[in-house]
């Protein structure tokens, strides 16, 4: 591919590079006003409580993909390669675990980096390689840490027992920063940021169901949009944002403006992006293919009562890492093949990423009950959402161009 950059069709675009900065630069005028930064993993509920008590929350694996999207993650793996830990590991990991422990303090980084933490909350929502990475940096930074316990229950399986423990270590985690900070926690300041998430899910929900118009508004390449939903839940931020990219999304099905202007085929992906190559989903774009509906952006919504706010971020902590890759085989096989029917997929594209092993087993069997249940072709690549070194193009290419040969010609068949 010659092209460099995606092509960006939403204007929202705009005001989506200035949120950043502005998110970025938060951590580190909080920093410099001595009001307390915490560090905390991207998949949790516990957003809501931090801005509802004047606490800037800073996710390093959120910044992971800026740094590959930049190219400084090379630098940051080498870093984690010197501390002993395998290239084999989760490029979020090695990312972040070589960034904190040694890149940190070096000048020039992307939007300039992040502000060291005052405190770190290990919440037990997450990955392995996310709690194992926190566990890292709470032996290197000498700042009071947080820990709590979850348990990693199927989304299905969730009772009110689960959420009952779950309120219970926030009630901890609030005693904890009233002592550590001095502030004070408001129930009816929190309840308003579950208002905020709940509103930012909806119109996020409204969205994306667009996308499964003839032509799609949109496509794969533009869902960077996603970054209010990890960091700017409990905002009005994301809530106002959200109601411009409704708005001209609306605009666009009104007048049956699609990405491309003949659309053929209608594809869907599996798995997490190439962060350092989002340019590859302009790639289908010569077959007159677009990404209509992918796993990834699915996973960041949910609803929430605003009438119980501590219960609401509870369920929030439970089902986020399950949203993303705890879940059961049965259960993907559902998403994939509801979100199949509804989006009107002609074809899959199954991301077998190295560096998220959870999100990308059972894919064989993905694409076989694609294949015999829904009549649904699908092609497998070998790839990693951090490292490039372990992405082929020609691979990619390969597989996807006799893909869509396939496509084609079951559609000139028909």
């Amino acid at each position: 591919m010659e092209e460099k950059k995606t092509r960006k069709r939403l204007q929202a675009n705009t005001a989506l590079r200035q949120i950043i900065v502005d998110f970025y630069a938060e951590g580190h005028r909080a920093k410099a006003e001595g009001r307390p930064v915490i560090w905390i993993p991207p998949m949790n509920g516990l957003i809501e409580l931090f801005y509802a008590m004047g606490i800037t929350p800073v996710f390093p694996e959120n910044w992971a993909p800026l740094c590959a999207a930049i190219g400084t993650n090379r630098k940051n793996f080498e870093y984690a390669a010197k501390r002993g830990f395998s290239g084999d590991l989760c490029g979020y990991f090695r990312n972040n675990v070589g960034y904190a422990l040694d890149g940190i303090n070096e000048e020039n980084q992307p939007l300039n980096g992040l502000p060291a933490p005052d405190f770190l909350i290990s919440f037990g929502a997450g990955c392995i390689p996310t709690m194992k990475a926190f566990q890292v940096m709470c032996d290197h930074f000498k700042v009071p840490v947080f820990k709590a316990d979850l348990p990693q229950v199927a989304m299905e399986k969730i009772e009110k027992r689960h959420i009952a423990y779950g309120v219970a270590q926030i009630k901890r985690l609030i005693r904890f920063l009233e002592d550590e900070t001095g502030l004070k926690f408001d129930i009816d300041k929190l309840r308003q940021a579950v208002i905020h998430t709940n509103e930012a899910c909806r119109l996020w929900d409204e969205i994306m169901a667009l996308r499964s118009t003839v032509p799609s508004p949109f496509s794969a390449a533009e869902i960077g949009i996603m970054f209010v939903m990890v960091t700017r839940h409990g905002t009005e931020i994301a809530v106002n944002f959200l109601k411009d990219v409704l708005r001209e999304v609306n605009e666009k099905v009104a007048r049956g403006e699609g990405v491309i202007p003949h659309e053929k085929i209608r594809l869907f992906w599996d798995n997490i992006p190439l962060w350092y190559n989002m340019q590859l989903f302009n790639y289908f774009e010569k077959w007159d293919a677009v990404v209509v509906a992918e796993t990834y952006t699915s996973a960041w919504s949910l609803r929430l009562n605003p009438d119980e706010p501590l219960e609401s971020i509870a369920y929030k902590s439970l089902v986020s890492y399950p949203l993303v890759s705890c879940v059961s085989l049965n259960k993907r096989i559902e998403l994939i093949t509801r979100a199949v029917r509804d989006y009107k997929i002609d074809g899959a594209i199954l991301h077998s990423n190295r560096s998220c092993r959870p999100i990308s087993m059972g894919q064989m069997d993905i694409g076989r009950v694609l294949a015999d249940e829904l009549s649904v072709p699908s092609v497998m690549f070998d790839g990693d959402h951090m490292d490039s070194e372990k992405f082929s193009m020609a691979q990619f290419q390969t597989r996807v161009d006799a893909l869509m040969e396939m496509i084609l010609e079951k559609k000139r068949a028909s």
